[in-house]
């Protein structure tokens, strides 16, 4: 019987870990992100507003309206990751829900 519930006990604590694990990936990683924005640092800058080919990104999500005039927020970011717009390509394809994730991360720290 303690068996039983040792080995029951063990599951329930994997199984929770795991959902913890899931609930911080779904977050997103700002350090990964980074890694992602790397990319996107081609035509933005993150450590200015300063417009480069598109507009500097430092402080995005402290702003009151973004570019296009939408208040900035996790879907409305990623609205514009993906659907791109004003010579700017669309991510939808070329980056994981995973990577948008960890770029919102990133774009939050700047």
């Amino acid at each position: 019987m303690k068996t039983i519930l040792s080995v029951g006990l063990g599951l329930s604590l994997a199984a929770g870990a795991a959902l913890a694990q899931d609930k911080k990936g779904a977050a997103g990683d700002a350090g990964k992100g980074k890694e992602v924005f790397e990319q996107c640092g081609v035509c933005h800058n993150a450590d200015s507003e300063e417009k480069k080919m598109g507009p500097g990104l430092k402080g995005l999500f402290k702003k009151a309206k973004m570019a296009n005039g939408k208040k900035p927020s996790d879907a409305t970011v990623k609205e514009v990751i993906n659907n791109g717009g004003n010579g700017m390509p669309s991510y939808q394809d070329m980056l994981t829900d995973e990577e948008k994730a960890h770029l919102l991360a990133f774009l939050k720290t700047i």
